[in-house]
C-alpha cells in the first residue's frame, strides 16, 4: 500500500485551508442558485425562466458533476491531482463568468453544465490530495474538517445569494466565485504537491457515456413529467425506463472492469454502501426542500431576496455549529447514535414545512430552519469521514468518486423529483379555481405560482394571487411530506449501516481511528 509523503505540519495546515476553500466554493454553488429562482423566473428582472428550466439550471450542474467525477479521478492518477485540481478551478471560474452574463435560460443551463465540469475535476482531486497529504489520526481529522465544508456551503449559499441579490443583479451570485477561485488557484499552484498514483486507473469512455446518458434520460423523464402534467406519457415513462436501463448497463460494464473508474463493489460493503445511500437520500431531501423553500419565502410570503437569505441564516448557523459538534459527539458516544439521531431530526424538521402557511410566525420558521441546519451539519462531516476511513489509501480515489457521485446523483434526483412533484401538486390544487379567467391567463397560471402572479398583475386581478398562493401552500405541504419520508428512510439505512459487529470487506488501515464496532 502506498504511503503518504512526510510534509511539515505547517504546510499540511495550509494545504487543508486551500482544500477547504475549494470545497466550500463547490458546495456554496450547489445552493446559491435557489435563492435566485424567484428573480430568474421574472421576465423583467430575470430571464423569464420556467419551472422546468430552473430545474435544469440546477440539474445540468449536478448531472455533469455526478457523471464526470470518477473519470476525473482517473485523470488525477495519470497526470497528477494538483494538475487536475487547478484545471478544474480554472474551468469553474470561466464558466461562472459565462453564467453571470447568460442572455437567456438556455445559456444559463449550458453555463451551469460547464460549472459542473469544473466541480467534477475539483472534487475527487481535492479528496485525493487530502488523503495523500495526511496520515494517521491527522487524516481522519482532516477528512472530517473538509467534509464539514459541504454542510456549511450548502447552508450559507442562500444567505450569500440574498445579500448579493439585495444589492446587485442576479449575475452577481456567479461573479462572487471569481475572487475565491483565483485565491484557491494561487494556493493550489504554490502549496499542493502534484500527487499521483503509482498505478493509474485506466480511462473509462464506455462507463462515462453510459452514466451520463443514463442519468440524463432519467432526469429528463422526471422533469418532463411536471411539464406534461402526467406520468403516463410515453416521453415520460419511456425516458425514465431508458435511463434505468442505461444505468443498469453502466453497472454491469463497471463490474467487468478489473480497475473500474466507478467501483460498484465498494457499495457491497454494508457501512460504505448503505452509508452512501443514506447520504444520497439526505442530499435528495435537502435539494427538494430548498427548491420549494425559496419560492415559499420570496413568492408566497413576499420576502425580498435579502430577507429570504436572512430568514435562512439559522440553517447556516446550525450547520456551522453542527459540523464540529457532530465530530465531538461521535467521539464521545458512537457514530451511529449521533448521526442516525441527527438525520431523523433533520427529516422531522423538514416535515415541519407541512404546517407552514402564509401567516406562520417567522420565529416558528426560524426554529425549524435552525434545527434542520444543526442536524444536517452533524451528519455530513462525521459520516463522510467514517466512510472514507474504512478504505485503504490506494482505494481513496475510487471511494471518493463513489461517495461524491452518489451524493450528487441524490441532488440531481432531488431537484428533478422534488420540482416535478411540486409542479404536479400545484397544478392539481389550482385547476378548479381558474374557471372564471380567460384561457391565456389560465394556461399561464397553471405553469407556476410565479407566472400566476405576473398574470394577475397584468390583468389587475389580485384574487388570482390569493388563489395561486393557496395552491402553492397545498403543493408545498405535499412535497414536505415526501422530503420528510426520504430523510427518515436515510436515517433508517444509516442506523443499519453503522450497526456494531460489522466486518469490512476491504482491509482497514491500522492507523485509522474508525473501529469495526461503531
Amino acid at each position: 500500500m502506498p504511503t503518504s509523503p512526510a510534509l511539515p505540519k505547517s504546510r499540511q495546515q495550509l494545504i487543508l485551508a486551500v482544500l477547504l476553500l475549494s470545497s466550500l466554493l463547490i458546495w456554496l454553488d450547489n445552493t446559491i442558485l435557489t435563492t435566485a429562482f424567484e428573480t430568474l423566473s421574472d421576465p423583467v428582472e430575470g430571464l423569464g425562466a420556467s419551472p422546468s428550466q430552473l430545474q435544469w439550471a440546477t440539474g445540468s450542474y449536478t448531472l455533469v458533476f455526478a457523471t464526470l467525477m470518477f473519470t476525473s479521478g482517473a485523470l488525477g492518477d495519470r497526470f497528477g491531482h494538483r494538475t487536475v485540481l487547478a484545471t478544474g478551478m480554472a474551468v469553474f471560474a470561466g464558466a461562472s463568468v459565462w453564467a453571470a452574463y447568460a442572455g437567456d435560460a438556455n445559456q444559463l443551463i449550458a453555463a451551469r453544465a460547464a460549472m459542473g465540469l469544473g466541480s467534477a475535476l475539483i472534487m475527487p482531486a481535492q479528496m485525493a490530495v487530502l488523503m495523500w497529504a495526511f496520515s494517521g489520526p491527522a487524516r481522519a481529522t482532516a477528512i472530517g474538517i473538509s467534509s464539514t465544508s459541504a454542510g456549511v456551503g450548502i447552508a450559507a449559499g442562500p444567505l450569500l445569494a440574498g445579500v448579493l441579490l439585495g444589492r446587485f443583479w442576479w449575475g452577481s451570485i456567479f461573479l462572487v466565485n471569481i475572487p475565491i477561485a483565483v485565491l484557491s488557484l494561487i494556493g493550489i499552484i504554490t502549496l499542493v504537491p502534484n500527487f499521483r498514483s503509482p498505478t493509474p486507473r485506466p480511462l473509462d469512455p464506455a462507463g462515462l457515456l453510459l452514466s451520463i446518458s443514463g442519468l440524463a434520460f432519467l432526469a429528463y423523464g422526471l422533469i418532463h413529467a411536471g411539464q406534461a402534467a402526467s406520468w403516463t406519457s410515453v416521453s415520460v415513462w419511456g425516458s425514465i425506463a431508458a435511463g434505468a436501463a442505461l444505468l443498469a448497463a453502466f453497472t454491469l460494464v463497471e463490474l467487468r472492469h478489473r480497475q473500474p473508474s466507478f467501483d460498484p463493489r465498494l457499495l457491497a460493503q454494508r457501512m460504505f454502501g448503505l452509508g452512501n445511500v443514506a447520504l444520497g437520500l439526505l442530499m435528495f431531501a435537502m435539494t427538494a426542500a430548498s427548491f420549494y423553500g425559496a419560492f415559499y419565502l420570496q413568492g408566497a410570503r413576499g420576502f425580498s431576496p435579502l430577507e429570504a437569505g436572512l430568514a435562512f441564516s439559522p440553517t447556516a448557523i446550525g450547520a456551522i455549529v453542527g459540523a464540529p459538534l457532530g465530530v465531538y459527539l461521535a467521539r464521545r458516544w458512537t457514530l451511529r447514535a449521533v448521526t442516525a439521531t441527527a438525520l431523523t431530526t433533520a427529516g422531522l424538521a423538514m416535515g415541519c414545512n407541512m404546517f407552514f402557511g402564509l401567516h406562520t410566525p417567522l420565529a416558528v420558521n426560524e426554529i425549524a430552519y435552525l434545527i434542520q441546519g444543526l442536524s444536517i451539519g452533524m451528519v455530513i462531516g462525521p459520516v463522510t469521514g467514517g466512510l472514507m476511513s474504512t478504505l485503504p489509501l490506494e482505494r481513496a480515489g475510487a471511494g471518493s468518486a463513489v461517495l461524491s457521485t452518489v451524493r450528487q446523483s441524490g441532488s440531481l434526483l432531488g431537484i428533478a423529483v422534488g420540482g416535478t412533484v411540486m409542479s404536479l401538486a400545484y397544478r392539481h390544487a389550482i385547476d378548479g379555481s381558474l374557471g372564471g379567467y380567460p384561457g391565456r391567463v389560465r394556461a399561464q397560471a397553471q405553469v407556476s405560482a410565479e407566472q400566476a402572479r405576473h398574470a394577475a398583475a397584468t390583468i389587475h386581478q389580485p384574487d388570482l394571487v390569493r388563489i395561486a398562493n393557496n395552491a402553492f401552500i397545498k403543493a408545498m405541504h405535499i412535497s414536505a411530506a415526501g422530503t420528510m419520508l426520504i430523510a427518515l428512510c436515510g436515517a433508517l439505512l444509516l442506523a443499519i449501516a453503522l450497526r456494531p459487529g460489522r466486518q469490512p470487506v476491504e482491509p482497514v488501515p491500522q492507523d485509522t481511528p474508525v473501529k469495526s464496532a461503531l
